[in-house]
């Protein structure tokens, strides 16, 4: 008993195998994570340092480069980039896609812990953040109240972040806008002056009091005890009473020369929601989670809550991943739905029994691929689900051709079970080859580099998996099914819409195939070589790109003052854009951000760290259509451009890799002026280009300074040290830290020594600044400093270890990124760079060479694969050769569908490039397999060709038929992700069909392969071991 005839002798086996996959593929279902967009690993990491009223070119000199330094020693570096700004620097180091995200974590992790303690003592903080999918953010809550105080607000923002983090599948939560809470000890100067003291010693006091340092355990007798000493402070009367020095045998305390309070620090982060105040709340998942189910529990969670908040404070929730998740995946599942009426409708042909026996290879392979997407790790989101309806027109392939044999073999007289093993036997080789062709044109995807590689594996892995598990079916399930539900009376051809095809086909085909066989060669250059001219035509006219918008319902709006704004003068921006944001049609939510971006929630998008010149409006729509939307926010762009004296620029979301934006151009060069320079120009060279728009330069705004230039001379006769003179400064604008205090729930605020302030500090605060000298004198500091404007670097930029500045660019709807791209490269290289600057190309051409380059190696190791699987099952190179001129006719057709559809040649676009190429070989095997065997029979070549072209199209027509059904709702839906691909598939199917019908036949006649001669064929039987279809 052959492994093909099992499962039809021993049906019961059979029976249990089905309802096994089908119990697997509901398990799977149910269980397989939902996600908007696929998780992955990215090996990149954000080093921030801290270093308060630094200058750029100080914290450059002692942090970056040496920080530089020890990450480019580090393997698999595949570029450093660095900004400073006053006060901080933060250094992005990407590795190489390939390597182990959490290793190199350990790695940079050592290196910044090795470098340390030579890094200035002044250095407050130096934090490591991973970049990953996984830490943007599900929900955004926003508690709103124009009346409850802000610690009110944190309080209950710090309550709910922690009934977040309790949910299960919550990975982290956290809190936003509001003033940090510092316990403030506001220092009398004159009193201080009085008792001949300086903050020096308070902070000395406070740190030597609030030290907790374990003492050790000893043994009394037979019990052992734990000594504890004085330890931390425990609530505000501890500080107050803490002994700062003795005056004449007096006890001089902190309450008798400060204040202790808690206060409001610095602003740095102000927000609103829809126009009213108030905080936010954020939590992101786990990964391997299930979004839906997160968010019930959340649902939960957050009710709970609620009911006990007071009145006067309201809980929104204003972003709501899952929402989005859930919209995109029903939509999606609309499209699967249609697309499965759509391939029914195409299977009619074959009739009700034959097509029913069809469409059960459906779900079963669909269980089999969700299956095995769950066993590897992925979850279901909108490029797995992309993934399924492309293989939908694909799955039933293998299963028609299993069924339609069967039915011939039915014709010819056998009974059902014989009919089966014989029908299944006599494709198995044929099929098996046209799997594997199928099988390896997506293969190749599965292993793409780069960051674009990991976001569309989960795409190719799920047409791969559902594909092999279309062939086991068609290979054992459905003979099985054949061999019990079809019925010998509807395999004739009483079919009335097989008839009429079928007359179609011999009547208008055959008269135009003869036509093409009297006239071979012209036929084969007019087809061949007009596709390959006009397809070279139309790539420059397509133009290229890296990845769409990802026409979700969020969007941001941005917003950059000069450098030196106030948060007031920023706000002003910020409150226009709000009032514009009120007229726009179908806004559900505004989270208003003053001072700092919002919270990431968007994969590729990293969060603006805090500035007083910026602010940021996130805004959630209740939808998003593709034709409206764009238009309506094309339309507020044109309103926001309006406003004086700031940069507004909205920002819709992209997929794909981070990019800054689709056009940067990085200036590298030594000297900061020159840079400046530079920039200028380039900036003007952009803003001229046609099809840019938000043309931004970062050192647009020059930067003025307060400087206090100490009189070193001065201070040393009056017995003043320079670094007082610092600390007094230091001590009247933001304060001096004096540890840290922990209250009763184990949150800790720093405590701030500092003179008396209300609000932000201003140039008065400096003015004011008082220092004492060594006999114990209070001096202003006009005394011992002079007070000046001072211009200083914006912000330092650095890339690969060299100074550069980056001028970002967004591209006009309806422009394509290359073309401009390539204009911009015209007009760069017409400027005068001088000796040692030079320009680099970022955004999505710098992305594009790497997911490009991908691209060229899939279709290398595609064409290859395809061809030693076409040299194995023909092994002739001949027959290959006519089965692979059908490639150049299915480009034609991608490329002229691109240009119907209005769409460029875009990274997912080249993805159904490389699909097409293994669909399109899979219809001509069958084609030239045909052939070769009427040559076996005895049928003469052109007799044979033409028989073979004809008893052919109509199961070609079918397969090609179905499959571009299930590709035409994934194409309307008008997606920028998938519609492209989904269009290239299609326009590639329909001339492949068309034209190769004429084309692969001609070249048969022109190379007719070798070792087909007439055999004996005993009369009454018939070979099974072809790939004969019908």
């Amino acid at each position: 008993m052959s492994i093909l005839e099992f499962p039809i002798k021993r049906y019961q086996f059979t029976l249990v195998a089905f309802l096994c996959l089908v119990a697997m593929g509901i398990y799977a279902f149910i269980s397989v994570p939902r996600e908007e967009d696929p998780s992955f690993r990215i090996s990149g990491f954000d080093i921030a340092a801290i270093m308060p009223g630094a200058d750029p070119q100080d914290l450059e000199r002692l942090v970056a480069k040496p920080l530089e330094d020890r990450l480019s020693e580090l393997d698999d570096v595949r570029q450093l980039e660095t900004v400073i700004a006053d006060g901080v620097s933060f250094t992005i180091v990407e590795f190489e896609a390939y390597a182990d995200a959490d290793k190199k974590y350990d790695e940079v992790l050592r290196e910044v812990n090795a470098l340390r303690p030579n890094l200035p003592a002044e250095l407050r903080q130096i934090s490591i953040r991973k970049f990953s999918p996984g830490l943007v953010n599900i929900v955004q809550y926003a508690l709103v109240s124009a009346e409850a105080p802000y610690r009110e607000l944190e309080d209950h923002a710090r309550a709910l972040k922690d009934v977040l983090k309790g949910v299960p599948g919550i990975r982290t939560s956290e809190s936003w806008a509001y003033p940090p809470r510092e316990l403030r000890i506001e220092v009398n100067m004159e009193r201080l002056a009085d008792l001949k003291l300086n903050a020096a010693r308070i902070i000395q006091a406070l740190d030597s009091e609030n030290a907790n340092i374990p003492a050790g355990i000893i043994d009394v007798g037979s019990r052992s005890f734990t000594v504890k000493s004085t330890g931390s402070y425990e609530n505000l009367e501890q500080i107050r009473d803490t002994v700062v020095a003795s005056d004449g045998g007096r006890i001089v305390r902190v309450r008798d020369i400060a204040e202790v309070r808690w206060a409001e620090g610095q602003w740095g982060h102000v927000g609103r929601y829809n126009g009213q105040r108030a905080v936010f709340v954020t939590a992101n998942m786990k990964e391997g989670q299930n979004i839906l189910q997160v968010r019930r529990a959340l649902g939960d969670a957050v009710a709970r809550y609620e009911s006990g908040l007071p009145k006067r404070v309201k809980l929104e929730l204003g972003f709501d991943q899952s929402r989005n998740v859930e919209s995109r995946l029903n939509r999606l599942y609309i499209d699967f739905s249609i697309a499965i009426a759509l391939v029914l409708i195409t299977l009619l042909p074959l009739g009700l029994h034959a097509a029913g026996i069809v469409m059960i290879s459906i779900p079963l392979s669909l269980a089999f691929g969700v299956t095995v997407l769950y066993f590897l790790g992925y979850s279901l989101n909108q490029l797995s689900i992309a993934g399924f309806v492309v293989a939908l027109g694909l799955l039933v392939d293998d299963s028609i051709v299993a069924v339609e044999n069967i039915a011939r073999h039915l014709r010819m007289g056998y009974d059902r079970t014989r009919a089966a093993i014989a029908g299944t036997k006599q494709i198995f080789i044929a099929v098996l080859g046209c799997t594997a062709t199928l099988v390896f044109a997506f293969l190749p995807l599965m292993a793409l580099p780069g960051t674009a590689g990991k976001f569309i594996r989960v795409l190719p892995t799920a047409v791969v998996a559902t594909i092999i598990g279309s062939l086991l079916i068609a290979l054992f399930i459905i003979p099985f099914l054949a061999s019990r539900l079809l019925k010998e009376e509807e395999s004739g051809h009483s079919n009335r819409l097989l008839q009429r095809l079928m007359n179609g086909i011999h009547n208008y085909y055959r008269p135009a195939l003869h036509y093409c066989l009297e006239r071979p060669r012209t036929t084969v250059i007019a087809a061949i070589g007009g596709s390959l001219l006009l397809s070279a035509a139309l790539i420059p006219v397509l133009g290229s790109s890296l990845f769409p918008k990802a026409d979700t319902p969020i969007f941001l709006v941005q917003i950059e003052t000069p450098t030196g704004t106030s948060l007031a003068g920023t706000d002003q921006a910020l409150r226009f854009v709000e009032r514009e944001l009120e007229s726009f049609p179908g806004v559900k939510a505004v989270f208003a951000n003053l001072g700092r971006g919002n919270p990431q929630m968007y994969y590729n998008h990293i969060q603006r760290t805090e500035s007083a010149s910026y602010a940021e409006v996130f805004v959630t729509l209740e939808a998003y259509n593709t034709r409206r939307t764009p238009q309506l926010i094309d339309d507020l762009r044109q309103r926001l451009d309006s406003y004086p004296g700031a940069r507004i620029s909205v920002k819709e979301f992209r997929n794909g890799p981070p990019v800054t934006a689709p056009i940067a151009v990085r200036i590298v060069g030594p000297d900061l002026q020159v840079l400046d320079r530079l920039a200028t120009d380039v900036e003007k060279l952009l803003e001229k280009t046609p099809g840019t728009r938000d043309v931004r330069n970062p050192l647009k705004f020059p930067r003025t300074n307060i400087k206090v230039d100490a009189d070193t001379q001065k201070a040393a006769l009056l017995g003043v040290p320079a670094v007082e003179i610092d600390r007094a400064v230091r001590l009247a604008v933001s304060g001096l830290p004096a540890g840290t205090f922990k209250d009763e729930d184990g949150e800790q605020y720093p405590i701030t020594v500092r003179t008396p302030l209300d609000g932000r500090a201003t140039l008065d605060s400096v003015k004011n600044a008082r220092v004492i000298t060594a006999t114990g004198e209070s001096l202003p500091i006009s005394q011992v400093a002079q007070i000046t404007l001072d211009r200083a670097p914006v912000l330092i930029s650095r890339f690969d270890r060299e100074r550069a500045v980056t001028i970002n660019s967004e591209v006009k709807r309806g422009e394509n990124t290359g073309k401009v791209t390539a204009e911009v490269v015209k007009r760069l290289n017409a400027l005068d760079w001088p000796r040692g600057y030079r320009y680099v190309l970022g955004g999505d051409a710098e992305a594009g060479a790497d997911a490009f380059g991908g691209i060229g190696t899939a279709i290398i190791v595609a064409i290859f694969g395809i061809f030693a699987i076409l040299v194995l099952e023909f092994g002739s190179f001949r027959s290959t050769l006519i089965v692979l001129t059908v490639v150049p006719l299915g480009i034609f057709g991608g490329m002229l569908m691109l240009l119907v559809t209005n769409n460029d040649i875009s990274f997912t676009a080249s993805i159904g490039f490389i699909a097409l190429i293994g669909i399109e070989i899979k219809n001509s095997i069958l084609l030239v397999d045909f052939t070769n065997q009427l040559r076996e029979e005895g049928v003469p070549l052109d007799e044979a060709i033409e028989r073979a072209g004809e008893i052919r199209f109509l199961p070609i027509l079918l397969t090609s038929a179905t499959a571009i059904g299930g590709l035409l709702p994934l194409a309307a839906q008008n997606s920028g992700l998938y519609s492209p691909m989904a269009w290239v598939i299609i326009g590639g199917l329909i001339t492949s069909t068309l034209l190769a019908r004429l084309v692969t036949p001609v070249m048969y006649k022109l190379i007719p392969p070798e070792g087909h001669e007439p055999r004996h064929i005993e009369r009454g039987t018939q070979p099974e071991t072809s790939g004969v279809l019908l």
